[in-house]
């Protein structure tokens, strides 16, 4: 069909008009090297990031898509991993590297020391500027918490997890992985010490915890989240007021071997025999995960006693999982020369206790330790 003449004019005239329009707007339009500021490019270096892989649910794999709390962990190789989230490479440039291939349940001594020493090997390198760590969830509080206390660099260092593997449904690994790149890589989070990103939540190693056996909102921190990473931005509102990585007297690289400390957990009818135990398999301290505000049953104070009066350290905690234990509240400990957590959790204790045995014996500079960290 021939289009009438005064429409075809039109449409001419109109097509004729948008490119003189367009030719006006790219003429006026400032080129992107013009309009950055001197000495810089349009796009800003990326940073340089080591991921390091440990295992854990992260690192897991199901039997089906809607196996999102029965599966297999650590599975699934740290570079597959960081394959599966391409968005990474347009905010850094990572590499992977695997340290272990376990559930964060099976971390030892040992582990943690060969992982922290290989973590500050890798912040000394001029072309690393951050390191994330993929790591099982029910021990990263810990992990966390070591590496806050004893690397020596103010360099960014996330460790992240997830609460459902790869296969699953609504898993959430990929997100909180991109997450903890953007935070590595983050200006912002330099001198923060170590951090934990799950969730959109931006965590310090010191206070967090896992609260909840499935859920992905697990990880709370008594005091709130430092900060979020909200649609690739990096948004800090606090920051930790106790000493960390630098500010701390413990050095990763000086440290070969940590001492021997027990948890004990309390409830009503605990067996004194449990300290007993503890102190014949080698304990230097025993970390009492009391009730309430470090509660100790009349029947167990004389094993506690006698555990000190053999040179094992005794810390009154508590198992309610927040708050602080009061010195010579329940107890008198300046009596019993016994030691009191302040307000860390019995898991976070038995970290700073064994590190500080590495520095003093004494139940005075043991306890201010405890105050000052």
């Amino acid at each position: 069909m021939q289009r009438p003449a005064k429409l075809t004019t039109l449409a001419t005239l109109l097509l004729s008009a948008a490119l003189l329009t367009g030719t006006a707007h790219a003429q006026l339009a400032p080129s992107a090297s013009a309009s950055a500021p001197a000495g810089t490019t349009a796009e800003a270096r990326k940073a340089n990031i080591v991921i390091i892989g440990t295992g854990g649910t992260i690192a897991g794999a199901g039997a089906s898509a809607t196996n999102t709390a029965a599966y297999q962990s650590a599975v699934v190789p740290v570079d597959k991993i960081i394959a599966s989230v391409p968005e990474i490479s347009k905010v850094a440039n990572v590499k992977g590297e695997q340290i272990f291939q376990i559930g964060s349940e099976s971390f030892n001594n040992e582990r943690l020391l060969k992982l922290g020493k290989r973590v500050s090997e890798l912040l000394k390198q001029p072309d690393v500027d951050g390191i994330v760590i993929t790591h099982g969830t029910d021990t990263i509080e810990e992990t966390a918490y070591f590496l806050n206390l004893t690397l020596k660099s103010d360099k960014p260092v996330v460790v992240v997890g997830s609460m459902r593997p790869g296969t699953a449904l609504g898993a959430d690994g990929a997100l909180n992985l991109y997450d903890a790149v953007l935070v590595a890589s983050s200006p912002a989070s330099k001198g923060k010490g170590a951090l934990v990103v799950l969730n959109d939540e931006i965590h310090t190693g010191r206070d967090v915890t896992k609260t909840n056996t499935f859920k992905t909102e697990t990880f709370r921190s008594p005091f709130g989240p430092l900060g979020y990473v909200v649609e690739g931005r990096t948004l800090y509102y606090r920051t930790l007021a106790r000493p960390h990585t630098l500010q701390t007297e413990f050095d990763i690289d000086k440290i070969d071997k940590l001492p021997e400390v027990a948890v004990v957990y309390a409830y009503g009818n605990v067996n004194p025999a449990s300290i007993d135990a503890a102190v014949k398999n080698g304990a230097k301290a025993i970390v009492y995960a009391a009730t309430g505000n470090g509660s100790v049953g009349d029947y167990m104070v004389e094993p506690l006693k006698a555990a000190q009066a053999k040179g094992v350290q005794v810390v009154r905690a508590s198992r309610t999982g927040s708050g602080i234990v009061v010195r010579n509240a329940e107890q008198p400990d300046d009596k019993y020369n016994w030691i009191v957590t302040d307000d860390q959790l019995p898991q976070k204790a038995r970290i700073l206790m064994a590190l500080a045995l590495t520095k003093t014996n004494d139940p005075k500079a043991l306890q201010q330790i405890f105050w000052k960290y």
